[in-house]
């Protein structure tokens, strides 16, 4: 890999001479295979445990006392659990782009980020596929959306939204988690090989399916997770294209838009790398993986933040103009509610989150401070978060009839709901970083192996 910096140069020390297969394997192994637990890797599983059992709670006593316990009511029928849906594919939707797109342009700096950004896909998706469910108001039945051979002869209405999400989402999910396992396997012989201790040899020995690093185990691996890339391209647009035709289609003021499904997609991959920049910070910190995670590559995925949040910003305008250019009073009157009603705090807070506060990134200084950075990268949460609630709730709280208006209020119930899903999350995330190797150790060895190349 060639850089044009000398700072590009020094960051990458992963690629200079004092670099090995043996260092590199090491490395990012031994995370894996130490036998002592760090206490601030305790104390978060801890923390992201009790969250989620906080989520277990708020489960339980929805499925004792039912979706009232929500702040859902006529005319906001749809709260917390679909803003949290959207939120959460999107944010699922880095870990897809960032392995399977950017192998196929054979962008190498998604080496060092594309093993934990497809996990993260993997857990945020789970979590966005509770909402729907939980949303049901009788989730024992969620089976009713699959095209069973039913003998009571209910089948799916595929005109209906939650149809469309099933199929996706599920789809989505299933061949994320083929390309993520089949990305696994050489590293899960490594694993298996270094291992001291009879269990995990037996476990990391049966999820490796036998690989010994043939040259057929290696021809039919590139063949599978290339094919598999190509497949799960199309995803990308797709899949968060489909979340918005649940919106799209609907004639509420404020939904009906041809403009949703690319606005969705740039939110998507928006939220999704500033949540991969949320979790490789603090990863790189904790685990001394700068050699490995560098300022490149935090630059990088900077550049999409903006470049995407740019397209983000374009969709904003454009909703407003088709608005007022329309002449469509009810369309009008959604724009300026958003902007002047009783929601006006939240929307002026999207847009300082989502347009002007990330416009540092312009700065090459603040794309080179972690600081800095993860502080964007949280705001950037937020501000996706706010549009996913904005889009929802605010569309829906005054429709076409005055008569039925009303202010949306979320529970308790609400909250704990959505932080325990984050508890889930991160808990999740914990467990991997524990179980699994977070950076993918042959391909960073192949790096290795070019810049030897290149340097001799």
């Amino acid at each position: 890999m060639t850089t044009g910096t000398k700072d590009d140069t020094n960051s990458d020390s992963l690629l200079s001479r004092e670099h090995s297969f043996a260092s590199v394997t090491d490395k990012i192994a031994s995370i894996v295979l130490a036998r002592r637990l760090k206490r601030g890797w305790i104390v978060g599983l801890l923390i992201s445990f009790a969250l989620t059992m906080l989520l277990f709670l708020s489960v339980a006593w929805l499925f004792a006392k039912g979706v009232g316990i929500w702040g859902i009511a006529i005319p906001v029928a749809w709260g917390f659990a679909i803003v949290n849906f959207v939120w959460w594919v999107g944010i699922g939707h880095a870990g897809t782009l960032i392995s399977a797109i950017l192998l196929l342009l054979k962008q190498e700096w998604r080496t060092s980020i594309n093993r934990f950004a497809e996990a993260m896909t993997l857990f945020a998706v789970a979590c966005a596929a509770l909402f729907p469910l939980l949303h049901l108001g009788r989730p024992q039945f969620f089976y009713w959306m699959a095209p069973y051979p039913s003998t009571m002869g209910v089948w799916p209405q595929f005109r209906s939204p939650l149809i469309w999400d099933f199929f996706a989402v599920g789809t989505y999910a299933t061949a994320s988690l083929l390309f993520w396992y089949v990305g696994l396997i050489p590293d899960l012989a490594t694993l298996r090989d270094r291992s001291k201790r009879r269990f995990p040899q037996v476990a990391y020995g049966i999820l490796a399916m036998g690989w010994r690093g043939s040259a057929r185990h290696w021809r039919r691996y590139q063949d599978a997770y290339l094919l598999l890339a190509a497949l799960a391209t199309p995803l990308v647009v797709s899949v968060h294209s489909v979340v918005s035709f649940d919106f799209a289609t609907g004639i509420v003021p404020g939904w009906h838009s041809t403009v949703f499904p690319p606005y969705f997609v740039a939110g998507a991959i928006y939220s999704g790398f500033a949540m991969v920049l949320t979790i490789a910070i603090p990863l790189r910190a904790a685990y001394g993986l700068r050699d490995f995670i560098t300022d490149r590559h935090l630059d990088n995925m900077a550049k999409v933040m903006l470049a995407s949040g740019l397209i983000v910003a374009y969709g904003y305008l454009t909703e407003t103009f088709t608005a007022w250019y329309s002449g469509h009073e009810s369309e009008w009157f959604s724009v300026v509610n958003r902007a002047t009603g009783p929601y006006a705090f939240l929307f002026w807070l999207l847009i300082a989150c989502n347009i002007v506060i990330p416009q540092l990134l312009w700065f090459a200084n603040v794309r080179r401070n972690v600081y800095a950075l993860f502080a964007l990268s949280l705001v950037i949460n937020l501000g996706m978060w706010l549009e996913r609630f904005i889009i929802v709730v605010v569309s829906l709280h005054k429709d076409f009839l005055p008569s039925s208006w009303d202010i949306y209020v979320p529970t308790f119930w609400d909250w704990s709901t959505f932080i325990g899903t984050i508890g889930l999350f991160t808990a999740l995330m914990f467990l991997f970083i524990r179980l699994l190797p977070v950076i993918s150790i042959f391909e960073m060895r192949e790096m290795v192996e070019e810049s030897h190349g290149e340097s001799s």
